[in-house]
């Protein structure tokens, strides 16, 4: 499978029907998420791996992980995880209804689209210390404008691999949104652990 039919494969997912704006919750674009677990497969971080795709939404980044053959992928939602059940049919798929804060399985590498943090603030820094808690690597995406707050974050225990840069584009999903589609800079940010001397 390539990235083009991974993201065929991705698109015709079941979205999100009643989306919650204190939760932040929106639909990521198949593309993207394409991108974003191309990226992880290519460094080595899908095929046999334990993921957890933290704050899973409709499923669509674990989902992913699964086609590129992931040994076992955690979905872990406190609010989505019926969505995320008819969309991901996979016996290597783990359904977790519960807060993140509360979910305490070590992974080999966590994929996530937290929170951005602007309805309830600093809701994507709950997501990010649970990620460094129970995984070596993390893919993450942020706002760009994040990276002064991630960097003091994770100061002296993961470093910063790479960032890539994505035009994340934001279809009208809320009555307050003015137009159709809405561009939001983020970066994936890709962190590893420092390894002990």
């Amino acid at each position: 499978m390539n990235k083009k039919q991974l993201a065929i494969k991705l698109s015709k997912l079941k979205k999100f029907e009643d989306l919650k704006l204190k939760l932040e919750q929106y639909s990521l674009d198949s593309e993207i998420a394409a991108e974003i677990i191309w990226s992880m497969y290519l460094n080595g971080d899908v095929r046999d791996k334990i993921v957890g795709d933290f704050g899973c939404g409709n499923g669509i980044l674990g989902y992913g992980c699964l086609l590129l053959g992931a040994k076992k992928v955690y979905f872990i939602d406190k609010d989505t995880i019926d969505l995320t059940k008819k969309n991901v049919k996979s016996k290597k798929a783990i359904f977790v209804n519960k807060d993140i804060k509360d979910f305490n399985k070590k992974v080999d590498v966590v994929v996530q689209n937290p929170p951005f943090g602007t309805k309830l603030r600093k809701a994507d820094k709950v997501f990010l210390e649970k990620a460094m808690e129970l995984s070596d690597k993390i893919y993450s995406l942020h706002k760009i404008e994040s990276k002064k707050f991630i960097e003091s974050l994770i100061k002296g225990r993961f470093f910063v691999r790479e960032i890539i840069e994505i035009k994340l584009p934001l279809r009208k999903s809320y009555e307050f949104h003015k137009k159709k589609i809405y561009y939001v800079s983020t970066g994936l940010w890709v962190m590893e652990r420092f390894k002990k001397r």
